[in-house]
Parts: C-alpha cells; sequence; structure tokens
C-alpha cells in the first residue's frame, strides 16, 4: 500500500507564490511507486483548502487555481493518520500519514505550522517547532551562533521600542558603511535593504519594522555568497557548496524569484579544498547547535581573504527548478525524487523515536 503524502503550501506570507511553486515540482517529482500525493493548501487567510477533484498530473500550481474549486476543510486525527474533513458537510474526502510542509516564511517556518502537526501526532518533513522557530528568528540564530564560536557578520538588535534611541552616523560609526536593514523574522530577504546614507537608513528602518518588531542592521561582508544543502536527522550530511553569482548590490527576493535570469549559480563553488571542507563543517555544526532535523540550506559570506561569515539558515528551503537545495543534492549525486524519498523517510524516523 502507498503511503499517502500531504504536499502542504500556499499561506499568509508574501513567499506564497514561490510556495506553489515547490509543491509543484515536489509533485511532479514525488516517487508514485511509494507515495501517493494529497495537495493541501493553505489560502492567504489561512483556511484550510482541498480540492479532491484537482488534476495531479503535469500541473502548475501558479497557472491553475487550486483554490478555485476547492473546499474549506478541517483536520482530524485519527488511528494511523490525519483526514480531511469538509467543514460544510462534515464529509471525509482524504487522509495522509505523512505530511511535506512547503509553506514558506510566516506560518509555515517559524514553527506554528510545526506545532499543528505535532497536535496531530503526524509526522512531518523539515525541522521541529524549536528549530524552526529559532532559524526563523535572525536575532536568536545569531546569538547561539555566536556563543558556539562560529563566526557571523557584525551586527545591532534594534527593536520597535528603540527606533529614536539610535542614529544613523551612531550604527555607521560601530558597523561601517554600507549597511544592511532586515527584519528579524522573515524569509527569502523580504524586507531587506542595503543603506549608504542617513536617507535611505530611514526608509530601511521605517520598511523593516513594518514587518516586523524587532530588526537587525548589520556590517557589510564583501564576498562570494556560498550555500549549503544539509540533511540528516542523527547522520547529518552536507552537500557540495554551490555559488550565487549576480550583479545586484545584493541576493534579493526579486533576484532568486523574479530575476533569475539576472543571476548564476556555480555548482561546485570554485573554492579550496580546505576552505570548502571547513564551510561544510560549520554548516553541520550549525545545524545541530540551532536544532534543526530533516533539512535545511545554509548560506555563508567567503571573503577574498579565506575568512568566512554565516549569513543565514534556511529551515524549509526552496524546492522551485531554480531553487539552490535541490540543485546541490543532484550535484552530490542525490537527484530530486531520491532526495524527497530521504527527506519523508527522515521524518518517519524522527517520529518513531
Amino acid at each position: 500500500m502507498k503511503t499517502k503524502v500531504a504536499i502542504l503550501f500556499g499561506g499568509p506570507s508574501d513567499e506564497h507564490e514561490v510556495s506553489l511553486h515547490s509543491a509543484s515540482n515536489i509533485l511532479r517529482a514525488l516517487d508514485r511507486q511509494q507515495f501517493e500525493p494529497v495537495l493541501l493548501a493553505l489560502d492567504r487567510q489561512c483556511n484550510w483548502c482541498y480540492d479532491a477533484h484537482y488534476e495531479l498530473e503535469d500541473i502548475d500550481l501558479v497557472k491553475n487555481n487550486y483554490f478555485q474549486n476547492a473546499s474549506f476543510v478541517y483536520l482530524k486525527k485519527v488511528a494511523g493518520g490525519v483526514q480531511l474533513i469538509e467543514i460544510q458537510n462534515h464529509l471525509i474526502l482524504s487522509e495522509f500519514q505523512v505530511a511535506f510542509p512547503i509553506i514558506h516564511g510566516e506560518f509555515g517556518e517559524d514553527g506554528t505550522l510545526q506545532g499543528i502537526l505535532n497536535s496531530l501526532e503526524i509526522p512531518f518533513v523539515g525541522p521541529s517547532l524549536l528549530g524552526s522557530a529559532i532559524a526563523m528568528d535572525k536575532d536568536i540564530t545569531k546569538r547561539l551562533l555566536r556563543d558556539a564560536n562560529i563566526p557571523i557578520a557584525d551586527y545591532i538588535t534594534l527593536y520597535r521600542h528603540e527606533e529614536l534611541d539610535y542614529s544613523f552616523e551612531t550604527i555607521s560609526v560601530k558597523l561601517g558603511v554600507p549597511l544592511f536593514v532586515k527584519p528579524a523574522n522573515a524569509g527569502s530577504s523580504i524586507g531587506v535593504s542595503k543603506i549608504t546614507n542617513v536617507v535611505e537608513f530611514k526608509q530601511a528602518i521605517k520598511l523593516a519594522f513594518e514587518i516586523d518588531s524587532k530588526i537587525l542592521i548589520e556590517e557589510a561582508v564583501f564576498g562570494k555568497e556560498i550555500e549549503c544543502a544539509v540533511l540528516g536527522n542523527t547522520n547529518v550530511q552536507a552537500s557540495v557548496l554551490g555559488e550565487i553569482i549576480t550583479d545586484a548590490q545584493f541576493y534579493s527576493y526579486d533576484d532568486k524569484y523574479n530575476s533569475i535570469e539576472r543571476i548564476q549559480t556555480k555548482i561546485p563553488a570554485e573554492i579550496e579544498l580546505n576552505i570548502s571542507e571547513k564551510i561544510r563543517e560549520i554548516a553541520l555544526k550549525a545545524f545541530q547547535i540551532l536544532s534543526c532535523e530533516g533539512m535545511s540550506r545554509i548560506d555563508f559570506f567567503l571573503r577574498e581573504d579565506h575568512t568566512f561569515v554565516l549569513n543565514e539558515v534556511n529551515t524549509l528551503p526552496g524546492f522551485t527548478k531554480t531553487s539552490m537545495y535541490p540543485q546541490l543534492w543532484e550535484k552530490s549525486g542525490l537527484p530530486l525524487p531520491t532526495l524527497l524519498t530521504r527527506l519523508i523517510k527522515l521524518a518517519f524516523e524522527r517520529h518513531s523515536k
């Protein structure tokens, strides 16, 4: 009997459409000999939606509106899995035994969804509630990494009630210019600004505080943008490294998903072997320090003098056709269908302990 896998996609964040692309790619690559996919969506208002008649072959969740004919459902824990119950008529529409969340950003990556899945006692792909919540908060992440002597960019944390306590002049003396301003809790470079003067500083602060009540102001680190994919629960593996090459000022959300023609990737990255091994070693260390499980993509900046800093940990990386996480494993000898199978098995492995 095939295992029913719920691919959870959508969500309220600005990465909603990216999630649809990721889910479409996962659906196409899933091993249908072992697994039966169940598409389960979360709309922008955080309602669970299910369409029992949606075509599961060669689909595109962006072009073909999944939500148009979907029914609102609630999730019910039963022996051996979770049922999808139609809210209006209380009919059982489907069920599943394991969840593959690919809801990026708010709700999907911050521990909220992981808590719901825990309450349903269902195995799920990706880090636990704790690991998700930690990695979503860039300030908490940096504190833990710093305590573990993992190199990070110098930064200041600023809360909304402290907004008037700091000036561009004061911060630039401490961190230099240019600076980066970013929300503490947001994904895929959303709300991130590169600033060089007081006017840009005020605009960037305003933008970041529209997204979160806590923001980070970071020093600029110049060098190669290097990414590493990590996979596993206790026996953890790191992929070959990849490099992001862009002519933009920094690798923004628009670059990642809307202007991919401006982006080049180099896998494996052209880095000296001993430096590559050090970065991969730090990626594995950070993965475990932050209580990550299943998967994460860990990003670095590599300076010309071969020193590096850990920039970001992404616990639910994209699975679009151009996303780095599946590409890195492809180049490491793990094609996407095999990778998806490994991730699902890791979910069951963690759940059984």
